[in-house]
């Protein structure tokens, strides 16, 4: 086994007797899924729809990058039937307690996902006009070195596609009485993601050269997604502050390609981006990659990705 600390050691604890307490998960009516975020937690809600509801692992206004579980977050995972997570790359605090609360069998890595679209993670803080590599554009590429992809996967509709499939999969293992309503639910959910995917396209069409700094990088999917402009990230990683070096580079971009917002993040303290916008001029605005504030449910996935659209046409339309 590997070695943790004394607080999860604490947590399988209180996780194994509240299971004692509760009895065998094989007793409920339907399975207990656990879905880490909030955009995994609204895709299986819409695999589950009429069936029953996921619980979503991080709480609103959180960042999945850096979180401490809490005793009640370490038994819903001790309990549950299906776990389901990006993985390692974005939720990296689950890594331990999944290893330790969860059975092996009853965990999906939803990175994993045969058929998925991914990137590698941009380097440094400014990235070039041209950000698309056109060798992998639109071509799926399956990755098993989860250090080597940008995680924010689910913010290109594609992606989310292939996730409801994997999802309906993973339930009708563990529900196989229910393994056709789980398909069905999927196939309409995909139908809905498809006329999402239009609508994005429509509305972020005409923002296309409209040039952009966001607070981290989390957004490549979507931008290449719909050949969006972004000139770089204000962070190096999410919980790292950048340094007066890469703060006077981001300057002299913003001024060279004419960036016209900065987006940071409702997780996130903006005081540096604010500042970097103060210098130059441009205007501040919000971009959530995670839905916060976002009601769960089925139709938590559609609400996330058109308030990205909305923040970018709001912004970019008001400074064009």
């Amino acid at each position: 086994m590997r070695p943790f600390s004394q607080a999860l050691a604490s947590l399988v604890l209180a996780a194994t007797a509240a299971l004692a307490a509760t009895g065998p998960s094989a007793a409920a009516d339907t399975p207990r899924v656990v879905a880490s975020i909030a955009p995994v937690g609204s895709l299986t809600a819409a695999v589950m729809r009429g069936i029953a509801t996921p619980t979503v692992l991080l709480p609103a206004g959180a960042s999945p990058h850096a979180y401490a579980l809490r005793p009640s977050e370490a038994r819903a995972l001790a309990s549950a039937d299906l776990v389901l997570w990006v993985g390692e790359a974005l939720e990296a605090f689950l890594e331990e307690p999944l290893h330790s609360l969860a059975r092996a069998d009853n965990v999906v890595e939803l990175a994993d996902t045969e058929g998925l679209i991914l990137y590698p993670p941009r380097t440094g803080g400014v990235w070039e006009a041209d950000h698309e590599d056109e060798h992998e554009k639109g071509h799926a590429r399956h990755s098993h070195g989860h250090d080597g992809i940008d995680p924010h996967l689910w913010l290109d509709p594609r992606n989310a596609a292939v996730l409801l499939d994997r999802i309906a999969d993973a339930l009708a293992k563990r529900d196989p009485g229910r393994a056709d309503a789980y398909r069905a639910n999927a196939v309409a959910a995909k139908a809905d993601i498809a006329a999402l995917d239009a609508r994005l396209a429509d509305e972020l069409r005409p923002l296309g050269g409209r040039p952009y700094v966001v607070f981290h990088d989390a957004y490549q999917y979507l931008e290449r997604r719909y050949d969006l402009t972004p000139v770089g990230a204000v962070s190096i990683g999410p919980e790292r502050s950048p340094g007066a070096r890469r703060l006077a580079h981001l300057r002299d971009e913003i001024a060279e390609r004419g960036a016209v917002c900065a987006f940071r993040e409702p997780q996130f303290a903006p005081k540096v981006l604010e500042s970097l916008a103060g210098d130059t001029g441009i205007r501040v605005d919000v971009l959530d990659p995670l839905g916060t504030g976002t009601a769960p449910g089925p139709d938590g996935y559609a609400t996330l990705m058109l308030g990205l659209a909305g923040a970018l046409r709001r912004c970019l339309s008001a400074a064009g």
